[in-house]
């Protein structure tokens, strides 16, 4: 039980190594954190003295950058090969020019039952994540694990994630990875590094089996949404069928 909450600890602070959909907020602190060095002044006369209390000891702070967690430092080699491989992140605008205008494929990497809520028309849905589905006792530690955290419905990797994206998309194909958030590989004062996010992850599962034309959605299918672009759901279209049965 405690590997597992220190499994989801880690898990909650950056989601998702892949989360979802607490996606892909930093686990880096807001602010510095300021040690203490304690510098003694004494010497091999004066030694005695400070045993006695009677020395003189100096404090002082100094400001130091706080270590890099495992995730930041594993995102951090994640990015590098983003940058390498020549993904480029394209802008909801941009991302829909594309689709209509050179065939590119929106690859919705949501959970299956978001993606059937809204999604951009025309995008597929392979999930990254999934619900944890076995019940071995490791998988009901870490269903216990989330709980302890609020988080009901925990999830994992999805194992077959690289291969129904295989079964739908040749290496070839012109892809726009999407997520939620988005993330970004562009860095910023606060996020040097950018900050991590489902798609981007997938992004790099992608490039790294062989994709070549691998784009990313920044902003994420949020800023789709408030941008008011077309959006379809799962529910409309079984619906107009049913209608025009």
């Amino acid at each position: 039980m405690a590997a597992a909450l220190s499994s989801i600890a880690q898990h909650r602070s950056y989601s998702s190594h892949l989360h979802p959909n607490l996606y892909t907020y930093s686990s880096k602190p807001a602010h510095d954190h300021m040690p203490f060095s304690f510098i003694m002044m004494s010497s091999a006369k004066s030694s005695s003295r400070l045993r006695s209390g009677s020395g003189r000891l100096m404090i002082r702070s100094a400001t130091t950058k706080p270590a890099k967690s495992p995730a930041e430092e594993d995102w951090k080699i994640k990015r590098e090969v983003l940058l390498q491989k020549r993904v480029r992140s394209v802008d909801v605008k941009e991302a829909l020019r594309l689709q209509k205008e050179n065939n590119f494929v929106i690859l919705d990497v949501r959970p299956e039952a978001e993606f059937k809520e809204a999604h951009p028309p025309g995008a597929i849905n392979v999930q990254i994540y999934r619900l944890i589905k076995e019940w071995t006792a490791w998988d009901i530690a870490r269903r216990a694990a989330f709980a302890f955290f609020g988080i009901f419905s925990g999830t994992e990797e999805n194992p077959e994630f690289l291969q129904s994206v295989e079964s739908q998309l040749s290496k070839d194909t012109k892809v726009i990875v999407a997520c939620t958030a988005g993330g970004t590989m562009r860095p910023t004062q606060n996020l040097p590094e950018g900050q991590q996010s489902r798609s981007l992850i997938a992004a790099y599962l992608l490039v790294l089996n062989g994709y070549a034309n691998i784009y990313h959605l920044e902003g994420g299918l949020y800023t789709w949404f408030k941008e008011g672009l077309p959006v379809v759901s799962e529910e409309e279209s079984s619906g107009t069928q049913e209608s025009d049965s």
